[in-house]
């Protein structure tokens, strides 16, 4: 069955409305920290779904400026080659085949300028886009660990309703202040 947060922060919703109903104080605002967990929960599975889609976008993007930047790099070499003959057979020539020959051997070198450029901009697009990778991973990553204790919280508070343990509650909402705080730091790092 496929994680859907948002559904399961509208069960969570309907439990703690339900449990509100129940007359108890301690009750409803063990009820209320349902609620709040559950959106947080359903915020920070869909910020990490979006962020892991964003790495694996960038990932693949940057496989594609690599292949470009491959492709050049074999063009490059196969016009130096192509530079070297020309210049060697100008070398052997005289008169027009001679001017010929070299008319040809600098047409490529000029080529390998413009293909060198061309390739080292496809390998900076390229490092760009892994660096981006690398940022919605490491985005994903505290979002996950935030996702985690918000869920905690909730399952610790479900406990403290049928309890009554007000501990089981505090450390609840503990699990959740420090949920927020890893969801804070996924995007101000």
């Amino acid at each position: 069955m496929e994680h859907n947060p948002a559904l399961e922060a509208h069960e969570h919703t309907e439990h703690a409305e339900h449990a509100a109903h129940a007359g108890d104080p301690f009750i409803s605002r063990v009820a209320i920290t349902v609620a709040v967990l559950a959106v947080l929960t359903a915020t920070a599975g869909s910020l990490e779904t979006m962020e892991g889609e964003g790495a694996l976008g960038a990932t693949s993007e940057a496989v594609l400026q690599q292949d470009r930047a491959t492709d050049t790099w074999n063009e490059f070499q196969a016009d130096s080659i192509k530079k070297h003959v020309y210049g060697i057979a100008a070398r052997g020539a005289s008169g027009a085949d001679g001017e010929y020959f070299r008319k040809q051997a600098k047409e490529y070198g000029d080529t390998q300028d413009k293909l060198r450029e061309k390739a080292l901009d496809n390998e900076k697009g390229r490092d760009r886009l892994l660096a981006l990778s690398a940022k919605h991973e490491e985005r994903h990553r505290w979002l996950t660990g935030a996702a985690t204790l918000f869920e905690i919280g909730i399952a610790m508070s479900t406990v403290a309703i049928i309890t009554r343990r007000r501990w089981l509650w505090a450390t609840a909402g503990a699990f959740g202040v420090v949920g927020v705080a890893l969801l804070g730091t996924a995007y101000l790092t």
